[in-house]
């Protein structure tokens, strides 16, 4: 199963692991979207959001409209939230125009600890 883990850290960390894979050669052993603090996280994954992800899951390239028709929600407001998602990094676009969430599984990862 091909998982994705989208994880609160600092941009410092995330760029040590791209240093690291770029001198080596050798990709991580998962995929990671990171982002800086929890807040940012949720500004990007919304609920809304959230559930394009879960209708996207394992689904391949669909249209925008596809991906309204499946969360029973209006093409102008899921446009919205996919290019808030593509800008994100999150989704990609194939060369066709279709929106394509690679991975079938997702797994959130930060830590909540006292000041």
């Amino acid at each position: 199963m091909k998982t994705v883990t989208l994880d609160v850290r600092p941009p410092s960390d995330a760029m040590a692991d791209f240093i690291q894979a770029w001198k080596t050669g050798k990709p991580q052993r998962s995929a990671r979207i990171s982002f800086a603090t929890p807040e940012l996280l949720w500004k990007v994954l919304t609920e809304k959001r959230w559930e394009l992800l879960k209708a996207l899951c394992g689904a391949g390239p669909v249209s925008i409209r596809e991906v309204a028709r499946r969360v029973g929600r209006d093409v102008k407001a899921v446009h919205g939230d996919v290019m808030a998602l593509l800008n994100a990094g999150v989704l990609v676009r194939t060369e066709d125009g279709q929106i394509l969430f690679p991975f079938e599984a997702v797994k959130v990862e930060f830590l909540l600890q006292a000041a």
